[in-house]
């Protein structure tokens, strides 16, 4: 439980009775690589929180064309927020990349916490506020940006992901095919060289 606490404790202080309380409240699980956790049409009921391992959640389109919205590594939470905070039907897939131990916290375990630990409303107010502004930049990235500068942005945002994860979701994540991928990342290793 120490990670979790560990990246609570970043904005607020907990004392030692609200930390076995904040833990009871939590599920921990093993999930193997390719395990789907949420489907489009389901109801997300957990807020996930990675403890080892890689995540990610994307769409498929009509065209059959995936669309990486994020990853999320050791330390990073992830869920379909518009599902979670709606309690409707969500349009995302969550995916386990790399066997992973996740702790979840239901939603209705999370607003018992925001009424027994009030300050923990104050630290999820912080990361959702956190999300939206990473999804913000985000999409003025891909309005703005290029997709040299896109893929770098996403190196140093991920910088251990470049080995783990297939090329085509890294594509994806950026707004790419795969094949226009390729031939970028030759382009910046013969530059480098």
């Amino acid at each position: 439980m120490p990670l979790i606490i560990d990246s609570i404790e970043k904005h607020v202080s907990l004392t030692p009775e609200e930390k076995e309380l904040f833990a009871s409240k939590l599920e921990i699980q093993q999930h193997k690589a390719k395990t789907i956790l949420l489907s489009p049409g389901e109801i997300c009921q957990y807020s996930y929180f990675v403890n080892s391992g890689v995540l990610r959640s994307f769409n498929i389109n009509d065209n059959i064309v995936e669309h990486v919205l994020q990853f999320a590594c050791k330390g990073w939470w992830i869920g379909d927020m518009y599902s979670l905070i709606s309690q409707k039907p969500g349009n995302l897939f969550i995916e386990v990349l790399e066997d992973a131990e996740l702790v979840l916290l239901s939603k209705e375990n999370q607003e018992q916490l925001y009424t027994e630990i009030p300050k923990l409303e104050r630290f999820f107010r912080i990361l959702i506020e956190n999300s939206l502004v990473a999804h913000q930049e985000r999409l003025m990235d891909n309005l703005s940006l290029s997709a040299e500068e896109r893929f770098d942005k996403f190196c140093k945002r991920y910088p251990d992901l470049m080995q783990k994860i297939p090329q085509k979701q890294i594509a994806s994540y950026i707004g790419v095919t795969p094949e226009f991928f390729s031939k970028m990342k030759s382009r910046i290793l013969k530059n480098k060289i």
